[in-house]
């Protein structure tokens, strides 16, 4: 995987020790470049459908999400967090199979503000959905 040179080293340990969290792995998603400006990644169709067999909407917000919350981590910095605080997708086309691969792009990266757009395409490149989520910059709180 592609990490900034300038990671905080806590992070890092925190994405390797978790594998990006319990969730995500659940679902298959691999990370292949983490960054603040931009991140890849993939997931499977299989085992992240609803009845139909198509790929779930929610499916797509996850992994939407998953990008967007580390991207937004990473730009935070050493000793601060990020909270999602908005996120909404449009599904613009289905898949049935294969592997689909997110692009995450930051739009706007401020001091207490992050919004990053993630697009979520299948192994043609089609455009299936686009995702669009803002995560709140905080201090770590201190326990």
């Amino acid at each position: 995987m592609k990490y900034p040179d300038d990671l905080d080293p806590e992070l890092i340990a925190r994405l390797v020790e978790s594998g990006g969290g319990s969730l995500t792995r659940k679902m298959g998603i691999e990370f292949l470049e983490l960054g603040a400006e931009r991140s890849v990644a993939t997931m499977p169709v299989e085992g992240n459908t609803q009845v139909i067999g198509i790929l779930h909407g929610g499916a797509h917000v996850v992994l939407g999400e998953s990008l967007g919350s580390i991207s937004s981590a990473i730009h935070a910095g050493p000793g601060r967090i990020a909270m999602g605080i908005e996120i909404n997708a449009t599904h613009s086309r289905s898949v049935r199979s294969g592997v689909v691969t997110a692009t995450c792009t930051a739009l706007a990266l401020g001091r207490t503000l992050a919004t990053h757009e993630i697009v979520v395409r299948d192994e043609q490149e089609r455009r299936l959905s686009t995702i669009r989520i803002t995560n709140i910059l905080k201090d770590r709180p201190t326990t």
